[in-house]
């Protein structure tokens, strides 16, 4: 896959890294590397690891997305207002993705907990979109679940801000989400 990364930070790095190693064709758009505009037409699929306050201008520069998938992996700290994702306007496929774990975790070859793989919960609307953005969890070793439509995503950016907040306040928020049984 043709992957175009918006963002230099620790979430590009960590994630365009393991999807470097299985394989995908990366290219990355930031402030001192290439173009949102040049990174966009050569993607198939976009990762979104941009400040949530870039993306308006972010995605105006980009140019057109139509028919590619955008990978939502942004967390608003500040909680100000409406969900990341409802927030991003575009043509894309829009897949809300890899939001819940520190970036720690996607350095991770592969990402498994007690012999469990990684669950990522997918948000999106686009069946196609769900299954390539599937295909680039499973390549990093971790389990995609389907977890609704877009209009879900604010439900994991709220579980991400609370679950966050645990673990800055020393709590484990692993185990309030203990598997059944």
């Amino acid at each position: 896959m043709r992957i175009g990364i918006f963002g230099t930070g620790g979430m590009a790095d960590a994630l365009g890294t393991q999807w470097a190693r299985a394989g995908h064709e990366i290219r990355v758009a930031g402030r001192k590397t290439g173009t949102w505009s040049e990174v966009a037409a050569f993607a198939e699929v976009v990762l979104l690891a941009i400040p949530a306050a870039a993306i308006g201008e972010v995605l105006a520069k980009a140019g057109p997305l139509a028919g590619k998938v955008l990978v939502d992996c942004t967390n608003d700290p500040a909680l100000t207002g409406a969900p990341v994702a409802s927030r991003i306007v575009t043509e894309a496929h829009v897949v809300k993705a890899f939001n819940l774990a520190h970036v720690d975790v996607w350095r991770m070859t592969p990402p498994v907990f007690d012999g469990r793989p990684l669950s990522v919960p997918l948000c999106g609307d686009n069946p196609s979109a769900l299954e390539a953005v599937s295909t680039l969890v499973r390549d990093i070793g971790a389990k995609p679940v389907l977890a609704g439509g877009l209009d879900r995503a604010a439900l994991l950016e709220a579980t991400a801000a609370f679950v966050i907040g645990l673990w800055f306040a020393g709590e484990d928020a692993q185990a309030i989400l203990t598997p059944a049984g």
